[in-house]
């Protein structure tokens, strides 16, 4: 905890907001996504499902494929809890859904269902997108994909396997944007990007959720933004975004939410 108050205090001194931003590419993404302040309708949509998940005290035994829980004490967890613990913000699923509206990805990846919150962000009003979503939990799964149905979300395919598991099967498969929210351990995070780095395009983005989770996952962060093949990084504190622009300069950013 002591390592992320420090970590926020010397994000908020170096951060700032479009102003200074000389890349087009990264000032368009900032003003025109990042800092959209309309009130999509689709909002609603992920506010419901919020309160769907959120009301819902029913208790189940999960497994833990990660670094494990800072709250839970126990395996035995309420559907709730693991949503107000584990989930998203609605302030980050509002950004989820925006990302995906402006860049229009058609082949999306998320490792790390959990109960869908970051999910069903994705898949919102989604017709121009495939979800493939993994989650080593099958309980877990199993209220995530009840959630989808209940939603009427069908473009989703969720994966119950481990993460190496789930990239030993499909070791082709292309993807225009990867969410990975699950595992938050230095040496798997690196691991994870090598894989994926043989499964993009020029135009793909990769976010990193919880790049401040502890120091080893920050170091991860700062060595993924150094790879030769990342030219654009992004530092949002609770999430890094990176992109593979060939035809962009190498720059770093790092910006308020």
């Amino acid at each position: 905890m002591w390592y992320q108050i420090k970590s926020y205090l010397k994000f908020l001194l170096k951060s700032n907001n479009q102003h200074g931003i000389h890349s087009p590419f990264v000032y368009d993404l900032v003003t025109l996504c990042f800092y959209n302040k309309k009130k999509y309708s689709e909002y609603e949509a992920l506010k419901n499902y919020r309160k769907a998940v959120f009301s819902n005290h029913s208790e189940i035994e999960t497994t833990d494929f990660g670094e494990g829980s800072r709250v839970f004490k126990s395996n035995t967890r309420k559907i709730s809890a693991i949503a107000k613990n584990a989930g998203i913000t609605l302030k980050r699923q509002q950004l989820l859904y925006r990302l995906v509206q402006y860049f229009q990805p058609k082949n999306i990846l998320e490792l790390g269902t959990s109960v869908g919150l970051g999910t069903s962000a994705l898949a919102v009003n989604n017709s121009f997108s495939k979800i493939n979503t993994v989650e080593g939990c099958i309980n877990t799964s199993e209220i995530a994909l009840k959630y989808f149905d209940e939603f009427n979300l069908k473009n989703i395919q969720l994966h119950n396997l481990t993460f190496e598991d789930y990239f030993s099967k499909n070791p082709s498969k292309k993807y225009d944007l990867v969410y990975i929210d699950g595992n938050h351990n230095k040496e798997n995070t690196l691991k994870y990007f090598e894989i994926l780095l043989k499964q993009i395009d020029n135009n793909s983005m990769f976010i990193f959720d919880d790049i401040y989770w502890s120091k080893e996952m920050t170091e991860a962060w700062q060595k993924i933004t150094k790879h030769p093949k990342v030219r654009v990084s992004i530092d949002t504190f609770y999430w890094g975004f990176i992109f593979f622009r060939k035809e962009q300069e190498k720059e770093h950013f790092c910006i308020r939410l």
